[in-house]
């Protein structure tokens, strides 16, 4: 059951923000977004699928992976952790990469503030997304990243309720 989801983007202000409550306590939410394994298992529209090269959730550290294509299609992503605030709230840079995690110059740059909430037995997430300038977010948007988004945390909803 979908709770409270807003799915707002503005292309002027170059960002989007996004807030989704789950049925599952906070400490259950905030493993499945910093967890490999568990990413694995929602991050992405189906039928791809994110396979994790490498992970180092700490301040500078980073999730190097690549979303898996139904036809050996591989798109890689480089994400940097800014900040971490345990169990609450991480900041992080993700781009397209190389398999190295090499960000082409140019490349643009989504910056992810994800603060979760405790709710009882349920976790408010709330993702705030911003852009340096107004053709990265056009891109992305076009792209189809609502509905891809949205299919993920969909995804998420199911993985938790196991």
């Amino acid at each position: 059951m979908i709770n409270n989801f807003v799915f707002e983007k503005d292309l002027g202000a170059k960002k989007i923000h996004v807030v989704r409550e789950f049925s599952a306590p906070i400490e259950k939410v905030w493993k499945a977004w910093t967890d490999p394994d568990l990413l694995e298992k929602w991050w992405g529209p189906k039928p791809w699928t994110a396979i994790t090269k490498s992970m180092n959730f700490t301040v500078g550290g980073a999730w190097l992976y690549y979303m898996a294509g139904p036809n050996d299609q591989k798109h890689w992503s480089h994400v940097k952790f800014i900040a971490i605030e345990e169990g609450t709230r991480f900041a992080a840079d993700a781009a397209f990469s190389d398999e190295n995690g090499t960000v082409p110059p140019g490349t643009p740059v989504g910056h992810w503030d994800n603060k979760f909430v405790a709710l009882g037995d349920k976790t408010k997430v709330v993702v705030d997304l911003s852009f340096d300038n107004e053709a990265a977010i056009k891109m992305l948007v076009e792209m189809g990243f609502e509905g891809g988004f949205t299919m993920g945390l969909n995804q998420l909803e199911e993985l938790l309720a196991l």
